[in-house]
């Protein structure tokens, strides 16, 4: 079974190592990366990663659009791509965390019976007080996340999608895929969630503009999650709002994207089953002098970045702004307040 994935990346440099590390570990055996506007030293790594066959990278070919819809669309022209029996689109800080088996990708496919597409539920990881960046798997780190079934008063939660070779494909969203609603209802794809279900049926049609891309979490998430780590450390939260979002513009990273995904009230280490072989992987990659010495830089130029913005008094104010935050969401914080509720 060859699974590959895809990813855009923006200044990620001291994460791809542990990402990479990880999906190989879980079953990927081809990585796309495409990269834009870096000055953390992510697309030298990368160069090097793929001179020695580990991964493919390209420069991102966007011309106007959002830089992952671009990237999308160039992907599925590529050959690792056309070739794969699965293809998995998720970004750096998400980490497929499997329930089942070997807790790796075939086993995820076989307990929900071999669909065309599923769909898992974002999980979102909280900062919970980690101030300074460490260069240790970011699955160590961060243990606590929002109740599983509810987020900032929804129970409608993001997905990311793993997408069969013969699904009747459209086009590659980032989020999940397409196909042409003039599509017959004998030829649509079997699609389930994480706990092998078929999903909501106005998701499968994308019937919701609001909600193409989510569907209610609770149950869903027997055979998998989708760890995200959105924010990471404090030092890094601070470079991520300095660097912006990878994929679209004139989107900012602020105090309230901070407290939508800084609820802690929930713990969660079935990920770290993996951090031996996880880091044990992360090491191999290192004996190579140059990976290592391309990895460290990365490491250096993101907290020179970090300390760069610190000589800001606005972003000294930013900072201590976010570690007093309230750790509730904005909307669920509003409706405790309705109900007369302290938090």
């Amino acid at each position: 079974m060859r699974i590959t994935a895809v990813t855009c990346v923006k200044n990620e440099g001291p994460f791809l190592l542990e990402w990479i590390a990880y999906n190989r570990l879980i079953g990927v055996d081809g990585f796309l990366f495409y990269s834009n506007d870096c000055t953390d030293g992510t697309d030298d790594l990368l160069d090097a990663l793929a001179d020695r066959g580990l991964v493919e990278h390209r420069a991102n070919p966007a011309q106007g659009r959002t830089y992952q819809m671009e990237a999308l669309k160039d992907a599925r022209e590529q050959a690792l791509v056309r070739e794969a029996d699965w293809v998995w689109i998720a970004d750096v800080d998400e980490f497929l965390n499997i329930h089942v088996g070997d807790h790796r990708i075939p086993d995820l496919i076989a307990a929900c019976g071999a669909p065309q597409a599923i769909s898992v539920n974002f999980q979102y990881f909280a900062n919970d007080g980690v101030d300074r960046f460490l260069d240790t798997p970011v699955i160590a780190q961060f243990t606590r996340s929002h109740n599983p079934d509810l987020w900032c008063g929804e129970w409608a939660i993001e997905v990311k999608t793993l997408v069969r070779r013969d699904f009747p494909l459209q086009y590659f969203g980032a989020h999940r895929p397409f196909f042409r609603k003039s599509l017959p209802e004998a030829k649509r794809p079997t699609w389930t969630d994480g706990s092998g279900r078929p999903v909501p049926h106005r998701f499968l049609i994308a019937a919701n503009p609001r909600r193409i891309r989510r569907f209610p979490a609770r149950g869903a998430r027997a055979f998998a999650t989708l760890n995200h780590y959105a924010l990471r450390s404090l030092d890094s939260y601070l470079v991520k709002i300095d660097r912006g979002d990878v994929n679209r513009e004139n989107r900012a990273f602020d105090l309230v994207y901070w407290r939508e995904r800084n609820d802690a009230a929930h713990r969660d280490t079935r990920i770290q089953r993996h951090i031996p072989m996880v880091k044990d992987t992360v090491a191999d990659l290192l004996s190579d002098p140059d990976i290592a010495a391309l990895h460290r830089r990365c490491v250096a130029l993101h907290q020179a970045r970090r300390d760069m913005l610190l000589a800001d008094p606005a972003y000294r104010d930013l900072r201590a702004q976010l570690r007093d935050a309230s750790p509730l969401p904005p909307q669920e914080k509003e409706m405790l307040t309705e109900l007369g509720i302290t938090a």
